[in-house]
């Protein structure tokens, strides 16, 4: 279930950060919505009035919402005790503070000061947007919410018992889709992708590659790996099929997700804040190949700088998918390959010449 989300944020920081918490998920668009799935006030807005800025939209649109607070401040007590709006109570929606445990900005400061704003471990916690969606889509179906309603609880909050199922759905093969390989990378990149996709046969299972590059560049990048290898290599287009042979390549400032609809895989090309400070980006890719595909995918991450795609392998690995590392001695950056090895996320590391012979492997 695709979720749009507005906010209202007194922080810059919170303006920022929480964009780039919730565009993790695939499921989640930010921004401007005619009709929102959840809405995300700011209890930082003083006093507490982002708990009530969203009253007006109430009246036309019974909207659950996620509450967002500044870690390790007083707004976050209020914000976890507040009582829920009557919205919210007749949708039974938890109120919860989605973005406390991921970033703490000015306002947290001691004695209520703007000190320094000072990042935290993020978690990119998206459940309890979900979940305020969940239920109001589940309120909305069965005309509001029934006593003792079926929800099934979840390390990100509580959501309806038809996503729950959804969600353990991704880790069985989707029929009719067959395989399909998510590919990541970023400096030195276009090399190793040179090296393992010239190595594929032309009946491959159907490839989609994140690699970090200018916008200009990718199309470019897309034709010179076509005219080398046998699979066929196209810059990939919002809509196109996934099929066996075919490589897509993410549009450079665009974000690249896997889809499935009625037994078949296709993308989705979107815009977004960039995740781990890239878009496209290769966690954002790895996480929508783990919700459809499950381990119905090869996830492999090669050379590159940062840590972009290790959080996504390790949801590969969890659904199920098997998983490959590019290793030290081939990469000319080990950054996101030693970032997946770190979390315990790569199944296999191996050198970059060995890379395509595991991906046919895994997908026998």
């Amino acid at each position: 279930m695709s979720v749009r989300v507005p906010m209202v944020v007194h922080s810059a920081v919170v303006g920022r950060t929480l964009p780039e918490i919730l565009a993790w998920d695939p499921e989640v668009e930010v921004g401007r919505a005619t009709t929102p799935g959840a809405t995300v006030p700011d209890t930082g807005i003083p006093p507490m009035r982002g708990l009530s800025i969203p009253q007006r939209t109430r009246a036309r649109h019974p909207i659950p919402e996620a509450v967002c607070s500044a870690a390790n401040s007083a707004s976050a007590d209020k914000a976890r005790s507040a009582p829920p709006s009557r919205t919210m109570q007749r949708a039974r929606v938890p109120m919860s503070t989605a973005a406390s445990a991921a970033f703490c900005h000015g306002s947290g400061a001691p004695g209520g000061g703007h000190a320094r704003p000072r990042r935290v471990p993020v978690h990119r916690d998206s459940g309890p947007v979900r979940s305020a969606a969940c239920a109001s889509a589940n309120t909305a179906a069965r005309g509001g919410a029934a006593p003792g309603e079926a929800r099934a609880a979840t390390p990100g909050g509580t959501i309806c018992e038809k996503c729950a199922l959804a969600r353990g759905a991704a880790t069985a093969r989707p029929a009719g889709t067959g395989r399909v390989i998510l590919v990541g990378s970023s400096t030195g990149g276009p090399e190793a992708l040179g090296v393992a996709l010239r190595a594929l046969p032309a009946e491959s299972p159907g490839l989609l590659i994140v690699q970090h590059m200018p916008e200009p560049f990718t199309m470019t990048f897309a034709r010179h790996l076509d005219s080398q290898c046998a699979v066929a290599v196209k810059e990939a287009e919002n809509g196109d099929p996934v099929l066996p042979g075919q490589a897509l390549l993410a549009p450079g400032n665009r974000h690249l997700l896997l889809r499935a609809s009625g037994g078949r895989y296709y993308v989705e090309v979107r815009n977004g804040p960039p995740v781990c400070h890239h878009r496209p980006s290769v966690d954002v890719l790895f996480r929508s190949g783990a919700r459809c595909a499950g381990r119905n995918a090869v996830g492999v991450l090669l050379t590159g700088m940062g840590d972009d795609g290790a959080r996504g392998m390790l949801e590969l690995q969890q659904a199920g998918a098997a998983t490959i590392a590019q290793d030290e001695s081939t990469c000319v950056e080990f950054g996101m390959p030693h970032g997946a090895i770190r979390l315990g996320a790569a199944g296999r590391v191996l050198p970059i010449g060995r890379i395509a012979p595991a991906i046919l492997e895994a997908c026998q």
